[in-house]
């Protein structure tokens, strides 16, 4: 997968779960849950999305590496060229 093509699929989860969410100016270094007003049960179901949807296994301790969508992307895409 390209790094744009994992950001547009983070961008797909995130509003698979939230279809209110507004893309429009968000800063893809600054945290996702602070600008499109997710909270932890909708963090989760991003992380299990994944797991679904790619049989990723994110271990609680590496959430952090998926605050903001550029992180995102620095981590997942080692992960998916794996997968």
């Amino acid at each position: 997968m390209t790094r744009d093509e994992i950001k547009d699929m983070i961008l797909e989860i995130i509003e698979d779960i939230d279809e209110d969410a507004e893309f429009d100016g968000l800063d893809a270094d600054k945290p996702l849950r602070d600008q499109l007003d997710l909270d932890s049960m909708d963090f989760l179901d991003i992380v299990m999305e994944l797991r679904k949807r790619h049989k990723l296994q994110i271990p609680e301790e590496e959430y952090p590496e998926l605050a903001t969508l550029s992180s995102c992307v620095n981590y997942l895409e080692p992960k998916l060229k794996e997968a």
